[in-house]
């Protein structure tokens, strides 16, 4: 039986950002794939790059050449528009800082992506609860964010992320503003969302104890991967 293509596919990306009249160059001729249901971490100092890729991989960012390939759909081809509706159907977003709008409730939190998808008020209400189950904050969905902890407002920002049934879940250093003991859930609910969802991940850490959670890491240094 024949391997199955990659989920992603990077090919020979190169991305640089200006300050004033320097340009500084931040990936260089990156080509790499990302296997269907893998669980990625990406780690490397400040600087290396690692957030710049996961923004690119996210369609958040665009390269400067190369292309990037998920699901079969070039997203480095997509005019802004369409590639804002890619976006909303295809990736979750966990954040360091959470990201929750601290006047909404977790249930309106998470209900915001479904928005944007043609479900009716009874649909998106199924949709979160489901979600919010899935993080064991069912019992929890009228609180605020000031209202819950640091490890809860994560899980709540996951339950954000799975609500649409993403393609891809993008992270970007989701257990650095919790302790080691909320760092666990919160690692041992991506680990859930990754085997029993069968969810694709690309993590972004300095922490090497959440990048050994992963299947595989790679090191990102000044803009290339270490072998």
């Amino acid at each position: 039986m024949e391997d199955a293509p990659p989920i992603v596919r990077i090919s020979r990306v190169f991305k640089s950002y200006r300050r004033g009249d320097l340009v500084v160059p931040v990936l260089r001729d990156l080509t790499f794939d990302i296997a269907r249901g893998e669980f990625l971490s990406i780690m490397g100092p400040s600087g290396s790059g690692k957030s710049t890729l996961l923004n690119l991989i996210a369609g958040i960012d665009s390269v400067d050449s190369g292309s990037i390939v998920v699901e079969g759909e070039d997203i480095t081809g997509l005019a802004e528009t369409d590639l804002a509706r890619w976006r909303a159907g295809n990736v979750g977003f966990i954040f360091q800082f959470y990201n929750l709008i601290p006047v909404l409730t977790a249930f309106e939190n998470v209900e915001l992506p479904l928005h944007l998808a043609p479900l009716s008020k009874a649909e998106r209400r199924d949709h979160v609860e489901a979600a919010l189950g899935m993080v064991n904050l069912g019992n929890r969905m009228d609180h605020y964010p000031g209202q819950l902890s640091g490890g809860e407002q994560q899980r709540v920002a996951i339950a954000r992320a799975i609500v649409i049934d993403p393609t891809l879940l993008v992270a970007d250093e989701p257990t650095g503003d919790l302790d080691r003991a909320s760092a666990e859930d919160v690692l041992d609910l991506m680990d859930r969302m990754n085997t029993e969802l069968g969810k694709t991940i690309v993590m972004v850490t300095h922490d090497p104890h959440a990048a050994q959670r992963a299947h595989v890491v790679r090191h990102l240094e000044k803009g290339e991967f270490g072998t």
